[in-house]
């Protein structure tokens, strides 16, 4: 019996009945809500920084707003170990219901949350707490769609599957763009400044009870469950992912050799790009999303397809693929897009390689979207290269850390790195160095290290296990 025949007759008559399209459809929702919730307060940088942070000047206080955002990037691996243990010892439907319950709440507070003109420094203050509390919460929100929709899927096609909830974090991200787009054009400009920010971060609260009606008629994940039924579950997932010395280093690897380049290269190709167009070029907030927006919208049907592609390819060629092409095109790209800038050289437009052409919007969402390509390459397959990484019974916990590291720390710092490496030294490129130097690092490590996991069994723990003594003979 093959072990795709094998996993697929693993799962329970009854669990067959809830349809893959509808788990990963529930999973998928959730997950886009939880980004958009988490995005909005990226998007918003510009608009509201001041009204939270009086630093004496705008860029000062987008920095610290920045900041701001940052510490729930940084706080979403302590999510990863406490929601990550909860799913491995209760499960993970009843784990991703607490996590998208916290982040809703967190985000509506936000929308009711006084500003600095009322309350002085201590809205900032509580704006950090309620950040705190969001990033503890999407710590422990991905790794557990990941795994279940994962955990759900035939062997050989856990790529594609998982790809849908990979779009989610774009979805969101676009999701959030939409909305403050219609909010600022309803209420018009004096008002979206005035209060009407507020709206996308009330709204938040419908979307979340929407998700959450449609996850509580989920089941547990067949192959959880039936760890469950033998008493086989994890009793300390922790000391089994983090104490055991040869799981500990599948850990490391995975954060050294794949999700701290995807998670630059995927905030550099949307976040940074966006605040870029804003900050440094002056694109105005209207025409900076719908740049953004234009070139998500064309680019997130490429998680499905490099997804699909690692199923037949491998993981692994992938994600280097999309590393090596951000470090060797960051500058070229970001050179072309001052070319098309609003910055005209008499006003201190900085350039690299290209000359002024003039501004042109299509220009930047073309190239916008070109980051948007290397973002697909490195984020599509992720989701399937960790679950595969890691036995049943420690997925959820092994996987998130190192996810939510890369991601949250390394991805997350890109916008403030970035911009305060430009306000540094004077140069607009400047703020580049970071995601091309962790990127590079990640793929040498990768090209090195990394084993090549599509063809996994995850059903079997034994075959999964198998896996660690797999390097020399697989890596690709």
């Amino acid at each position: 019996m093959s072990a795709q025949s094998t996993a697929k007759s693993s799962v329970p008559p009854e669990e067959k009945t809830q349809g893959l399209p509808r788990i990963i459809f529930a999973s998928a929702a959730g997950t886009m809500i939880e980004w958009y919730d988490f995005y909005i307060f990226g998007s918003l940088a510009s608009v509201i920084a001041s009204k939270f942070y009086h630093t004496g000047t705008p860029l000062g206080d987008l920095i610290a707003w920045l900041a701001t955002f940052a510490v729930g990037f940084i706080v979403r691996p302590f999510g990863a170990i406490v929601f990550g243990r909860v799913g491995d010892i209760v499960g993970r439907k009843y784990t991703f219901l607490v996590t998208m319950t916290l982040m809703g709440l967190c985000t509506f507070a936000v929308g009711l949350l006084p500003t600095f003109d009322t309350i002085g420094e201590a809205a900032g203050i509580i704006l950090i707490g309620l950040r705190i509390l969001q990033g503890l919460a999407l710590g422990g929100e991905y790794g557990g769609a990941a795994t279940y929709v994962a955990e759900h899927s035939p062997d050989r096609r856990r790529g594609f599957f998982t790809s849908w909830i990979q779009i989610t974090a774009t979805l969101g991200l676009f999701l959030s763009l939409g909305v403050i787009l219609i909010t600022r054009q309803s209420v018009g400009e004096e008002a979206f400044k005035a209060w009407g920010w507020r709206v996308p971060f009330l709204i938040s609260i419908i979307l979340v009870g929407l998700s959450l009606w449609i996850r509580f008629s989920l089941r547990e994940s067949p192959m959880y469950a039936k760890l469950k039924q033998k008493g086989a579950t994890s009793k300390n997932p922790l000391k089994e992912s983090f104490g055991n010395p040869l799981n500990l280093s599948y850990v490391i690897l995975a954060l050294f050799g794949a999700t701290m380049g995807q998670g630059v290269v995927w905030y550099t190709g949307q976040f940074y790009a966006l605040y870029y167009l804003q900050n440094i070029f002056k694109v105005d907030l209207i025409n900076s999303n719908l740049i953004v927006g234009a070139a998500l919208l064309v680019g997130t049907p490429l998680f499905v397809y490099f997804g699909d592609l690692s199923d037949k390819i491998g993981r692994k060629k992938i994600m280097l693929t999309g590393m090596v092409l951000a470090v060797l095109l960051y500058y070229p790209i970001y050179g072309a897009m001052a070319a098309f800038s609003p910055i005209t050289p008499d006003k201190g437009g900085q350039y690299f390689l290209f000359p002024y052409y003039g501004y042109n919007p299509f220009a930047l969402s073309f190239l916008v979207f070109l980051q948007v390509v290397f973002v697909t390459l490195v984020y599509a397959p992720i989701a399937s290269f960790l679950v595969e990484l890691f036995p049943t019974k420690i997925r959820y916990t092994s996987m998130s850390l190192p996810y939510h590291i890369g991601n949250g720390v390394f991805g997350g710092m890109v916008p403030i790195i970035g911009l305060s490496l430009i306000k540094s030294t004077g140069n607009n490129f400047a703020g580049l160095w970071y995601p091309m130097g962790i990127a590079a690092i990640c793929a040498v490590v990768c090209y090195l290290k990394i084993p090549e996991t599509s063809h996994v069994d995850i059903s079997s723990d034994a075959s999964v296990a198998s896996l660690h003594d797999a390097p020399k003979s697989n890596n690709q």
